[in-house]
């Protein structure tokens, strides 16, 4: 992703290409999915939906649509906490992101905290929706890994972003809601097939916000 000059600049540009608005949700920030730095691929048999998991998973698709959504609320409350602690360290990333979205959080992170910006407030995930499930494993060397596609609504008007001096870089007129396309991938899905889904890619969606 290209430098940007202002500090204004770059937390609303990583947070597009990760969750637009305060831009703090950044969920994609840069780790695109057209990205191939081993960004997992989807089997041409991945089942397709447009549906939230069941509460009551029945079929080995519904419990990975459940864990991955799972590790979409963690991922969020992980990029949430280091963002307004300086001093947590970046390394919390590798527990709730891989491939090119971990790199990307990591730098954009190392980036904001150089500048001297830290984060006040929650991000919130209204809703999700699974858009496909793949649970082929036969080639993780080459990203053919189990992967859930979901799009996630989040809201960030509870969450601010602020300089050494308390005040605010975030553009007034930013979208305090929208939707970010997720890819959620299980690097170890032979020795953890529940816990291992890690956030892998994303990107932001031009849609109409969710509603509350």
């Amino acid at each position: 992703m290209e430098q940007l000059d202002s500090a204004m600049v770059k937390f609303s540009r990583a947070f597009s290409v990760a969750t637009a608005g305060l831009m703090l949700a950044a969920v994609a920030a840069c780790g695109s999915d057209n990205d191939t730095d081993s960004t997992p691929t989807r089997s041409p048999g991945a089942r397709e939906t447009i549906t939230s998991p069941s509460p009551s998973p029945t079929s080995p698709e519904d419990e990975a649509s459940a864990s991955a959504v799972e590790a979409v609320t963690t991922y969020y409350a992980t990029i949430d906490s280091l963002r307004q602690d300086p001093e947590a360290p970046i390394s919390n990333l590798e527990a709730v992101a891989v491939s090119t979205q971990l790199s990307a959080q990591q730098k954009f992170l190392a980036s904001q905290r150089n500048d001297g910006l830290y984060q006040v407030g929650d991000t919130k995930v209204i809703e999700t929706k699974i858009q496909s499930v793949s649970l082929d494993n036969s080639d993780p060397s080459t990203g053919r890994v189990p992967s859930v596609t979901i799009d996630v609504c989040w809201d960030v008007s509870g969450a601010d972003l602020l300089d050494v001096d308390g005040k605010s870089v975030v553009p007034s007129d930013r979208a305090d809601r929208g939707w970010t396309r997720l890819t959620v991938a299980n690097y170890t899905w032979d020795t953890d097939p529940k816990g291992g889904w890690r956030i892998a890619g994303g990107k932001d969606m031009e849609k109409s916000p969710c509603t509350a």
